[in-house]
């Protein structure tokens, strides 16, 4: 069962919820959700992280759920319009993490415009172990500046994705690399957007769930939190 968290940034009230694990948790985890807020598919991901032995908290984009996705479209762009307070809107939420778990080694993960999410938090230098993007934007207003990165990256990414064209991913890669950043890429072929959510809603044929990349990425991300946490 989930623990509700109120926490705040600035004037906007925000509802995290924590999933803890029996026992002592090896890390914290920020989950940062789809432009729908929190959806089934992320809380499946936060209990099974839970499972593993991570205490996992999803963060909060707006401070209420979207209807849905035209308004959720309008609550994303209102948000994203200017970078900084963007990123302040994100390291409210780690800072909250941070508060619920200050002694545990701390990363980040997100799904689609999480997984931008955790992205920015990246480029601007946040305090994590790992940041894990799951069929994520990888566009930014703000580049990474050489050094900025301080976190090890996993970039799971359908190939299929018509929001994420190639040439956006090797932009990205590019400015990884400009960064110095230790970076991991990996690419499904076939694969289109929002592939870990077995229930995403109809979206023409731009979104689809694929139990093998679904996997795959899942299993990258224990892995390499596994490394990281030695």
């Amino acid at each position: 069962m989930a623990e509700v968290v109120i926490y705040r940034d600035d004037k906007t009230e925000l509802t995290g919820h924590v999933y803890r694990p029996v026992g002592t948790a090896r890390a914290a985890v920020a989950i940062f959700p789809t432009i729908m807020n929190p959806t089934p598919a992320v809380v499946t991901k936060a209990e099974a992280l839970a499972k593993a032995g991570y205490l996992a908290f999803i963060c909060d984009f707006y401070g209420r759920n979207p209807h849905d996705f035209a308004e959720a479209q309008t609550l994303a762009s209102d948000l994203r319009q200017y970078a900084p307070a963007y990123r302040q809107r994100l390291a409210a939420g780690l800072a909250t993490v941070r508060k619920l778990a200050p002694d545990l080694p701390q990363a980040a993960i997100g799904f689609c415009m999480g997984g931008q999410a955790v992205l920015e938090l990246a480029r601007n230098s946040a305090d994590l172990v790992l940041a894990a993007s799951f069929h994520g934007l990888l566009n930014t207003d703000l580049p990474a500046e050489p050094g900025a990165v301080k976190t090890r990256i996993l970039v799971c990414h359908g190939d299929a994705d018509e929001l994420v064209p190639r040439e956006q991913v090797i932009q990205f890669w590019e400015e990884m690399d400009h960064s110095g950043a230790n970076w991991h890429f990996h690419s499904y072929s076939g694969v289109k957007h929002g592939f870990t959510n077995p229930n995403a809603p109809p979206n023409g044929d731009m979104v689809a769930y694929d139990p093998s990349a679904d996997r795959q990425s899942w299993s990258a991300l224990l892995s390499l939190l596994d490394e990281v946490l030695g």
